[in-house]
């Protein structure tokens, strides 16, 4: 965790977040957006769709070319701004919009 990455291995998390997003249900038309998503920067909503992808910290500041405290405080504005508890959240959140 020191590194920012998770308890469990970055591989192992992207096969769960693809099996639990593959069988969560699909958003209905005209279904809100969760409150927050409009208020995310560009740079947010790409560091929620790095999330989406089951990435580690250190994976996103290597993709979006930034330190990776710089990823650390985008996640933490992207869970404040979406009122989530976890990046496993707002991975779902993520596959579930499309972001």
């Amino acid at each position: 965790m020191a590194r920012g990455e998770g308890l469990i291995a970055p591989a192992v998390t992207r096969r769960l977040i693809a099996e639990f997003a593959g069988a969560a249900p699909a958003r209905r038309p005209g279904t809100p957006a969760p409150p927050g998503l409009e208020a995310l920067t560009r740079r947010e909503r790409e560091v929620l769709g790095c999330l989406g992808e089951g990435l580690s910290n250190a994976e996103i500041a290597a993709r979006l070319s930034m330190a990776e405290a710089t990823v650390k405080t985008h996640v933490s504005r992207v869970l404040g701004k979406l009122e989530l508890r976890s990046r496993a959240q707002a991975a779902v959140i993520a596959q579930q919009w499309g972001v």
